[in-house]
């Protein structure tokens, strides 16, 4: 039993240590470890996890860590895999909020801040492919999320609204097409 809590906490632990750029960044390094190397959760449960985890107060990465402890060990797993997720990163800010003041001003830390952001789009785009391939967006349904996209970026309309006129959208569409 004590060793499901370990495994937790040091996959958890690893994922909060080795992913720069925060939760959408460390999606595909969680959907490796949950996934595909323990199978803890099924593609579309880790689907799912990453959806109710962008509906909840909080970090998301420490939110899907939340839901994947829970799901394998109640409440104390939960809190385990947050612990393990947060910890380094806590540590981390510390470290840099203590020394970073001394450099910020220095061009070549300025670039390295700069190179890395391509890097931070890049961990975020990649597993935003995938998860649409996995949730069933095809060339038909690319429309929907771009939609959405736009109508939150360009338009500043909230991601509340945006998901309660989805939620509208696609229960209208459902009474449609069973009335057929």
């Amino acid at each position: 039993m004590m060793a499901k809590y370990c495994e937790l906490f040091t996959t958890f632990f690893k994922i909060g240590t080795f992913t720069i750029g925060g939760g959408y960044a460390m999606i595909p390094l969680i959907q490796r470890e949950v996934v595909t190397r323990r199978g803890w959760l099924s593609d579309t449960e880790m689907l799912d996890a990453i959806a109710l985890s962008q509906t909840m107060p909080g970090i998301l990465a420490a939110n899907i860590a939340a839901i994947v402890g829970q799901r394998l060990r109640g409440i104390g797993g939960a809190l385990v895999a947050v612990l393990g997720n947060i910890l380094m990163p806590i540590v981390f800010i510390i470290l840099i909020a203590a020394v970073f003041r001394q450099f910020q001003d220095i061009p070549a830390v300025q670039h390295i801040f700069m190179a890395l952001r391509p890097a931070v789009v890049a961990l975020i785009a990649a597993p935003v492919f995938t998860l649409a391939r996995k949730a069933g967006v095809t060339l038909r349904t690319v429309w929907i999320p771009v939609l959405a996209a736009l109508l939150i970026w360009l338009f500043g309309i909230s991601p509340v609204f945006v998901i309660l006129l989805a939620l509208a959208a696609g229960w209208t569409y459902s009474k449609l097409i069973d009335n057929r």
